[in-house]
């Protein structure tokens, strides 16, 4: 009989008690992860809260036979982030994976956009993706300098609003490509511990997304289930020689983000500004031109 993908795996996964996080959760626990379901549950905006999501998917989980919990912990401050993997640790003995997923949206127009709505759409997305994965990695690392082995793993969540832009998202579009560089620098810095960090970049019709008004024949494309499989593999210890990748993910399409990279270059530099304008534009001629969300649309 097969062994399940995951089997014995002890998760954590933000944002799970709906939509994108709850179907990462499911799956994980199906392939016989050990899943810690965290979820505030707060309005989409952020605000307030309420422990029946979290509960609810856990409960979903173990009535169908498998190992979770519940967590309603504040991933965005820094003792919450802590809170969440320490419960994993307690109650399971370990963390093998981290999957960020918790988000919120407070979409505004830049010259519209207010302090608050700044601030905490980075908190949740930015600072809760650093706030669990470095008391993830603290821990990680530790079990190495101690001589034992880790077959870790961080998912991180970013957006195709962060990779090719989208008006009306500043703070959302800056925590996400944010979180793209956050990810790649974890790859650099926790490779010698035994963990590896990724990000996804789902195209999922969510909360965060309903509103977005895709045509009908459209709306199963983008069931959160086609997501699902890809962080469940990067879960697993199949994906161990894959780090540092942003992955789009959707029933549309699966595809690697290839990010910056240096594009044409020259190395007669001008010394007079006078000079800088024919240089730079002869620069953007010979660009590839960048993915936008028209293309995405």
């Amino acid at each position: 009989m097969a062994t399940n993908m995951c089997e014995g795996r002890i998760c954590v996964v933000t944002g799970a008690g709906r939509g994108i996080g709850r179907e990462y959760a499911l799956m994980l626990a199906a392939e016989g992860a050990k899943v810690v379901v965290n979820d505030l549950g707060g309005a989409r905006d952020g605000t307030g809260g309420d422990a029946g999501p979290a509960q609810q998917v856990a409960d979903e989980i173990v009535s169908a036979g498998g190992s979770a919990v519940a967590n309603t912990d504040d991933i965005s401050s820094f003792a919450g982030g802590q809170a969440v993997v320490r419960q994993a640790i307690d109650t399971y003995g370990g963390l093998d994976v981290l999957v960020n997923n918790a988000g919120i949206l407070r979409d505004r127009m830049l010259f519209s956009m207010t302090e608050g709505e700044w601030d905490a759409v980075i908190t949740v997305h930015l600072k809760g993706t650093f706030s669990t994965s470095h008391h993830a990695s603290v821990y990680w690392r530790e079990r190495a300098k101690a001589g034992e082995t880790n077959d870790a793993r961080i998912i991180n969540t970013t957006s195709v609003a962060g990779l090719y832009a989208n008006p009306g998202q500043t703070n959302y579009a800056a925590a996400k490509a944010g979180i793209a560089a956050f990810t790649q620098v974890a790859a650099l810095e926790l490779a010698r511990y035994g963990v590896t960090a990724n990000a996804i970049a789902p195209g999922a019709l969510t909360r965060l997304t309903e509103d977005l008004g895709l045509p009908e024949d459209m709306l199963e494309k983008f069931d959160p289930r086609w997501v699902a499989p890809v962080v469940t593999w990067l879960a697993s210890t199949q994906s161990k020689d894959v780090t540092g990748q942003v992955i789009e993910s959707s029933g549309l399409n699966l595809s690697i983000a290839e990010g910056w990279r240096r594009g044409p270059t020259v190395t007669d530099v001008p010394a007079d500004p006078s000079e800088v304008g024919a240089a730079v534009r002869k620069l953007l001629a010979d660009a590839t031109p960048r993915t936008t969300m028209a293309d995405i649309a």
